[in-house]
């Protein structure tokens, strides 16, 4: 890869990808557990464009605009306010004639989360939001799958928004999976009784699909992790992947704990091959394992 601008970490099925283009043309570069991946990262970091829609697909920044090097967001002011996806979470999309689907994902004990996605998409949105197990509630237009999305975080069943620091320290704490099929069901059985009698197709039997297996995460995250925080112009990036876990990276790097990534950090550096030099220009966290609640303290 030479010169192609990242783009966000993409979930087609069990297969993740990392999306970079170089003009009109699209380069995906798979992402698997035991792949070996150098990149360094040129600046500036621009702007990747907005989103219109499946029958348009991903506009480039009619500006060419320059965002922020350590900023949350790749995008412009400009193009935030058209991509279609942001529009449709703020509510400023009141319907665009597609199906959508009504999830209840659990990302750990007490952790519930409803939320919509496009039928078309299959389960890739949960696969993209680490959702550990989920189950889907019911489909139709958007306006009856968001009514019921606010019917079901309005009861205090579940959250429409989890930070993702909360996501990934309860990646330390997966209980067995019986907890989480059972949480699921009890869940799924009050929302589907509070939705009768909505314009909603409800999903009265759907199954419990548990995606642990998926992301690497049968025995749980590593006890100890560097997270990187930011990525700095000239940065280089290298080691072998672990399973991707939504749209994390978890990087073995040679004598040293894994390196954890949240792809946006890379949405907007234009990626070259790195030549397996050394990780550098990375802004480090150092995440420990906490110790389990009431454990006995140490007298000496």
């Amino acid at each position: 890869m030479s010169g192609w601008l990242a783009h966000g970490l993409r979930w087609e099925g069990a297969r993740a990808t990392l999306p970079a283009t170089c003009g009109t043309r699209e380069h995906l570069r798979e992402l698997t557990a035991g792949a070996r991946v150098s990149w360094r990262l040129l600046g500036p970091r621009r702007c990747v464009g907005a989103w219109l829609g499946s029958a348009v697909g991903q506009r480039p920044c009619p500006h060419g605009a320059t965002v922020e090097p350590a900023g949350r967001s790749a995008q412009c002011p400009a193009c935030q306010s058209a991509d279609h996806g942001l529009r449709l979470a703020r509510d400023q999309v009141l319907d665009d004639g597609r199906s959508y689907r009504l999830y209840l994902a659990w990302f750990g004990s007490g952790l519930l989360k409803v939320g919509l996605t496009g039928a078309h998409r299959g389960t890739n949105r949960l696969a993209e939001q680490a959702a550990i197990a989920f189950t889907f509630l019911g489909g139709g237009s958007l306006p009856a799958v968001r009514r019921a999305e606010l019917t079901v975080s309005g009861a205090g069943i579940a959250r429409e928004r989890l930070p993702v620091r909360t996501k990934v320290e309860h990646w330390w704490h997966l209980p067995e999976q019986r907890t989480a099929h059972q949480e699921l069901a009890a869940g799924r059985t009050r929302a589907l009784e509070l939705l009768a009698g909505q314009a909603l197709d409800r999903y009265l039997d759907h199954p419990v699909v548990d995606q642990r297996p998926l992301f690497g995460l049968t025995a749980g995250a590593p006890p100890v992790y560097r997270e990187i925080t930011a990525l700095t112009e000239g940065a280089t990036l290298s080691g072998e992947l672990r399973a991707p876990i939504g749209r994390h990276l978890l990087l073995d790097t040679p004598g040293l704990p894994p390196l954890l990534l949240d792809t946006r950090h890379l949405v907007g550096w234009t990626l070259t091959a790195g030549q397996d030099a050394p990780c550098a220009g990375l802004r480090l966290a150092e995440r420990r394992r906490p110790a389990p609640t009431g454990a006995q303290q140490t007298l000496f």
